[in-house]
């Protein structure tokens, strides 16, 4: 399994990788800091599981998460954000989205996606 974590904030990223690592060890896991940097990576490693911000610079994860289930159309994406309002949920749902969560995300919160997923 191949995973992409996508934070414009480093210290976001740090502290969900860790999380993952926790449940899933050495797994391939990648890092993107925007939208833009999350669909060139999909395009050359085609990430299973995608953990992506919606709030982002260059682009935002709205944007970004089309391309990347365009780019691998197998992809789960589980978009991580402080924006917890329904409309927000109802967007990313309705864009492809599996699961939307608030960030952040702990070891204990991590098990329960990954057993979703």
């Amino acid at each position: 399994m191949k995973y992409l974590v996508v934070d414009d904030s480093k210290l976001a990223r740090l502290s969900l990788i860790k999380s993952l690592k926790t449940h899933v060890g050495e797994a391939e896991i990648f890092q993107a800091t925007n939208g833009e940097e999350a669909v060139a990576t999909m395009d050359s490693e085609r990430a299973d599981i995608v953990f992506l911000d919606l709030t982002m610079p260059v682009m935002d994860g709205y944007e970004a998460l089309p391309k990347l289930l365009e780019s691998n159309p197998k992809a789960k994406v589980i978009v991580v954000s402080a924006d917890v309002q329904t409309k927000a949920q109802e967007r990313v749902i309705s864009l492809g989205a599996v699961l939307h969560i608030q960030k952040p995300i702990n070891a204990d919160k991590m098990k329960d996606i990954l057993d979703i997923i």
